[in-house]
């Protein structure tokens, strides 16, 4: 996850960057109701498929609409959600610490027992997944690994659930989980489909920047709905994430020309066995260090980025034909060099025999 700054290429549609002091607000329809006040002169309006971001004057609190039509901009406090989180080995502790720094109820189930990190956390852990859904949470995150998503969301007693739930991924391929939430949840749930293109390392000292894409993919017409989701998308905002709505498919077709390449390239020279040395030079230095964030990442979620990512295998015929390509345009010029050195040569002793014999 922490390879994949290179994702938004000049080519690629990005949203701009939001505040990071950007408070979201909406209708307290889930929780009791809190506020919190800042100083800000920045709106935004959610629409059911798209934001928009728009100036407007206020004195304290900011405003998250989630309006049908931009009109009017009453002021709500930001509600607090209580979120489940799936998965709770390293990136979803890291997700959860902000969730819980921001006043959010946080719950968590994984089949690890986790139970002492959560409560330093601040986190309700679950053994049993039935515990934690009756606990009737407004947002399920998924925070497993690629490989095992279709088992863990299987696991999982749906009908312990609200029938409303929004349930959330934040995997690195996009159409893989979208379609399995498709096919697998319940009609009436809420599918959100994420990727915060960052990770502990990138991201441990805050968020501010860093991109975060999103696809509404099933979020219900109702303004309950529409606002919970754009509360837990108020999370990343507030953080100063650089909030970017793309489909699915096009987020594939993105990663697989930067993440999983880069990825690949880590890999590889990992394995040709890169060392440091006295006299690196800026660029080698980089080549180390991609070694070396890559090597972080479990070799399970490469394999997840090549498996399920319908791109990656034209991304790595294309990287196989370049190396060839290349290969050959250095072996023909080495070849030109040879038959140039091996023709002047032999010119070269045909003058020195007809000299000798013009001298007798």
């Amino acid at each position: 996850m922490d390879m994949v700054s290179s994702l938004f290429s000049k080519s690629c549609p990005i949203a701009k960057l939001l505040p990071q002091n950007l408070s979201l607000s909406h209708s307290d329809a889930f929780s009791g109701s809190k506020c919190i006040s800042f100083n800000t002169q920045i709106g935004v309006n959610f629409r059911p498929k798209s934001l928009q971001i728009k100036a407007m004057e206020t004195t304290s609190i900011n405003d998250y609409h989630l309006e049908t039509q931009p009109q009017t901009h009453a002021q709500k406090a930001p509600t607090s959600l209580k979120i489940a989180v799936i998965g709770f080995g390293n990136y979803g502790q890291f997700l959860a610490k902000t969730f819980v720094r921001q006043g959010h109820t946080v719950l968590a189930h994984s089949r690890t027992d986790y139970s002492d990190a959560a409560g330093e956390l601040g986190v309700s852990f679950f053994s049993d997944p039935h515990d934690l859904c009756e606990e009737h949470p407004e947002v399920v995150v998924l925070c497993t690994s690629i490989l095992s998503t279709t088992s863990v969301l299987k696991s999982i007693p749906f009908q312990r659930l609200r029938r409303s739930t929004l349930f959330v991924d934040v995997l690195s391929v996009k159409e893989f989980p979208r379609n399995l939430f498709l096919e697998i949840l319940p009609k009436d749930f809420d599918i959100l489909c994420t990727h915060p293109m960052f990770g502990p390392e990138s991201g441990r000292n805050g968020w501010a920047g860093l991109p975060f894409v999103y696809d509404k993919v099933r979020i219900g017409n109702d303004d309950l709905r529409i606002s919970r989701c754009g509360g837990f998308l108020d999370v990343f905002a507030r953080e100063g994430c650089r909030m970017v709505e793309m489909s699915c498919v096009e987020h594939d077709k993105y990663a697989a020309e930067s993440q999983f390449i880069t990825h690949t390239m880590g890999r590889i020279l990992e394995r040709f066995g890169l060392e440091s040395s006295s006299i690196n030079t800026k660029g080698y230095e980089t080549l180390l260090k991609l070694v070396e964030n890559t090597s972080k990442d479990s070799f399970d979620l490469y394999v997840g980025l090549f498996m399920y990512n319908n791109n990656a295998m034209e991304q790595l015929e294309k990287l196989e034909s370049a190396f060839q390509s290349l290969k050959r345009e250095l072996s023909g010029n080495l070849h030109t060099l040879c038959r140039r050195k091996l023709f002047e040569d032999g010119i070269s002793e045909e003058k020195k025999r007809g000299a000798k014999a013009a001298s007798k």
